[in-house]
């Protein structure tokens, strides 16, 4: 039986028929297939209806109308043909269209977010449907596009400033920009002093108030239950070099004395595994990648199967990986096996389509990898690596300590902390 399997990106062509063998074929989409046709109405390609949109659909370039042809050649040679697109919504929708395009009555979606022998077969063991929800909001983000593009650009074409379009999320940013910009007008700036003393055992402490008012704002919060008033602290910025100056020589003319200490041992909890954002800004500024950069290289190592799939919004990670991650711990750090495994919380917008970006075999010889890998693959893979096993380690733990010093009526404080257990 003959087997079609398509996918987006043509570098995954290679390691992928390695897992399938010969009774597959790998075809490429090379991304988006078609678009939506510039007829019509604006140009728009689609027609707005009380309660539908017809959109008309046309091959994106001359490369996309080839592409069309050796897909739909090759679905002819094959009895079953699965649709490999990228586990997203963009994806889903170039699914849609390749499922078009070919007339597939019941399209096979498989979905697998690492390029790996266990993962490939698994998913097309087991594909499912199109998710038409996920379709649907892909086109509607066409149409979008088309509506604000093509209806607002040519404000900006009589700037000529060499700008092209506005877009759904250029112009939702330029709201936003012109927000900040109002508040950035509206500030009024203040002067303020830094007044400090530093001391002969090292450490600098800060104006802190008066002793009488830490003194009747600690009695307020003893009687607060009693239906004290409200709490009002005495504010700690000096806002005058005449003050700053005062503060300055009673430091100097008043002997100094240790009110209290306190100390306390926090936990601090181990960074998430990557999700694209912040792996986008840990490449930026450890590496030194561009955003663009980072992915163009993130999208290799997916390619490769060294990663799973690299645009992700969530920093959950299986528990095959969670497991693998604790054996390792177990035999290179035990010191940093956590009692139970460590979970991290994803932000509430997030979509959790994916897992987080992680290396898909943490046992891989860094040495060997070194080898196969380009400079800059390397510098990523090994830094996703290490944050993804970082994020199964106990966490650290910091000793927080305060001093409150007292000269004449003022006091002072100062916050240190110490790491004594680096997680």
């Amino acid at each position: 039986m003959r087997n079609l399997l398509i996918v987006e990106s043509a570098g995954k062509i290679k390691k992928l028929k390695s897992i399938l063998g010969s009774d597959w074929d790998v075809k490429a989409s090379i991304g988006h297939i078609r678009q939506l046709a510039n007829d019509g109405d604006g140009s728009l390609g689609f027609e707005l209806g009380s309660n539908t949109i017809d959109c008309r659909y046309i091959p994106r370039d001359d490369r996309a109308k080839q592409t069309i042809a050796g897909l739909i050649a090759a679905a002819k040679q094959a009895d079953r043909v699965f649709i490999a697109s990228d586990p997203d919504r963009e994806g889903e929708v170039i699914g849609w269209h390749i499922a078009q395009v070919l007339k597939l009555q019941q399209p096979q979606r498989v979905v697998y977010q690492e390029i790996t022998e266990s993962a490939v077969k698994k998913a097309i063991a087991s594909p499912r449907s199109l998710d038409m929800a996920l379709v649907e909001a892909g086109r509607c983000r066409d149409c979008l596009d088309k509506l604000v593009g093509y209806k607002g650009s040519p404000l900006i074409w009589r700037l000529n400033n060499g700008a092209k379009s506005v877009g759904r999320v250029q112009s939702a940013t330029l709201h936003l920009i012109c927000q900040r910009e109002r508040e950035i007008q509206a500030f009024i700036p203040q002067d303020y002093w830094s007044v400090f003393v530093d001391y002969a055992e090292g450490f600098r402490a800060f104006y802190n108030g008066t002793a009488q008012a830490v003194s009747a704002l600690a009695e307020e919060e003893t009687n607060d239950d009693a239906g004290a008033t409200e709490k009002v602290a005495e504010s700690t910025r000096v806002l005058s070099q005449a003050e700053a100056e005062r503060l300055v020589e009673i430091g100097k003319s008043n002997p100094h004395q240790v009110k209290s200490i306190e100390g306390k041992l926090a936990p601090k909890k181990p960074p998430a595994s990557f999700i694209t954002s912040s792996l986008q800004q840990a490449a930026g500024a450890r590496l030194k990648f561009s955003p663009e950069h980072t992915m163009s290289v993130a999208q290799k190592l997916y390619e490769a199967g060294l990663i799973t799939y690299m645009r992700t919004d969530s920093v959950e990670l299986s528990q095959d990986f969670c497991t693998a991650a604790r054996e390792w711990l177990l035999a290179h750090d035990r010191d940093n096996v956590p009692t139970k495994v460590a979970k991290q919380r994803s932000s509430k917008d997030a979509q959790e389509a994916h897992e987080a970006v992680r290396p898909t075999d943490i046992t891989k010889a860094s040495s060997e990898l070194k080898q196969q890998l380009s400079a800059d693959e390397f510098a990523l893979y090994l830094m996703i690596w290490m944050r993804s096993i970082a994020s199964q380690c106990k966490p650290a733990q910091i000793r927080k300590t305060t001093i409150v010093t007292q000269s004449g009526e003022i006091q002072w404080q100062a916050r240190g902390q110490m790491l004594e257990f680096a997680g």
